[in-house]
């Protein structure tokens, strides 16, 4: 069940789409020029622009999803606060009300389709990092078939190639990395990773809503799944240097540029890191100086000291949880240049059992 609930999870994505409404090019602005504040962590100055957009469109739902988006990020992680999730599930709830009304009056109304999507897949996210399956399942069920309705809007905008692409891209790779899920899939369409990569591609370049998450999501994939640091950092690289107070951007850079070697400009990104408040920042800080010490300062007394403090701090499942492999891998690396076989395999073992990303997981099992 958790694995089908991650697969449904990762194919509804929150989704902020150009509707007819937002044809007005005004409004357009206004709504850029919020989530652009939103992605920076400007949450003040979101919240004035998002009453404007209220003020003029009170039925429309781009406003409370606008909230909902808000509420996400000024909160991360969002599941453990009570009184946001609260206000997220209300503002999600809102926003798919008012969407449901515009499919009573023509149920292909797109703008209708996406905020509907967008509200499912906010409260199937949710649900799901709060551990209430049968809720998130519900969730996901109704987001995909809106999902499916995209498909044949690819070519009204660039925005549309970020969902179709995701699901080309992980209706094939899911399965492949977890067998158990293969018998539920003869009840999807089929996909082809080569072209996902591609359409998620165009949106991170053309997408006007989907821009920062199409370049987020490539970034991901191309770190966990195709070992591919370097290509990740293309897309890192953008987002961190536009949106400079967002920490998850701020880590999956340092991350990517970490792991193509690039010690220099990470340090700079990792300092940076240091200043930003979020409580998921000192696991990832800890990590990353420990990759610093053992790659580039050959300090694996260093290393092993920075390992040994991110180990110490929890990590959320949704957001770090590399990080603590990540550690484990490399307590496991400097025991084994010190000769202590035992030490290396036993910290190789507990960076599998949390560990998801291909490259890491060779090298654990590579070791002997």
């Amino acid at each position: 069940m958790k694995n089908i609930l991650f697969f449904l999870s990762l194919l509804c994505l929150p989704l902020l789409m150009r509707a007819q409404a937002l044809t007005d090019s005004g409004l357009q602005q206004t709504v850029l020029k919020t989530l652009d504040h939103i992605y920076n962590f400007e949450f003040s100055e979101a919240d004035g622009l998002i009453r404007q957009i209220q003020s003029r469109y009170p039925q429309h739902p781009v406003s409370p999803i606008l909230k909902a988006t808000e509420l996400e990020l000024q909160y991360l992680p969002l599941h453990e606060n009570k009184v946001a999730t609260a206000q997220f599930v209300q503002a999600a709830n809102q926003g798919l009300e008012l969407a449901k009304k515009m499919l009573d009056k023509n149920e292909d109304d797109p703008e209708g389709v996406f905020f509907a999507l967008t509200a499912h897949s906010y409260l199937a996210s949710l649900y799901n990092n709060k551990g209430e399956s049968l809720k998130a399942v519900g969730e996901s069920k109704k987001a995909y078939s809106f999902l499916r309705t995209g498909f044949a809007l690819v070519n009204k905008s660039p925005d549309f190639h970020f969902t179709s692409g995701l699901y080309n891209y992980y209706i094939e790779r899911y399965p492949m990395d977890h067998s158990v899920v293969r018998p539920f899939m003869l009840f999807f369409q089929d996909g082809d990773m080569a072209q996902g990569l591609k359409q998620m591609d165009v949106a991170s370049k053309k997408g006007m809503f989907m821009r920062p998450v199409a370049n987020y999501y490539l970034a991901h994939i191309y770190l966990k799944h195709e070992m591919n640091p370097a290509r990740a950092v293309v897309y890192t690289k953008y987002l961190a240097d536009k949106y400079p107070n967002n920490p998850l951007f701020g880590m999956i850079n340092a991350e990517s540029l970490l792991l193509s070697g690039r010690y220099a400009e990470a340090r700079l990104y990792v300092q940076r890191l240091k200043q930003m408040p979020n409580k998921l920042v000192p696991l990832a800080v800890n990590t990353f100086e420990g990759m610093l010490a053992e790659y580039a300062d050959k300090d694996d007394k260093a290393a092993a000291q920075f390992y040994e403090a991110a180990l110490k701090l929890p990590f959320s499942e949704s957001y770090t949880k590399e990080y603590h492999a990540f550690a484990y891998s490399g307590i496991a690396r400097i025991a084994a240049r010190s000769n202590d076989r035992n030490r290396a395999r036993q910290y190789y073992k507990k960076a599998l059992a949390v560990g998801e990303y291909k490259s890491l997981i060779r090298e654990a099992k590579a070791y002997r």
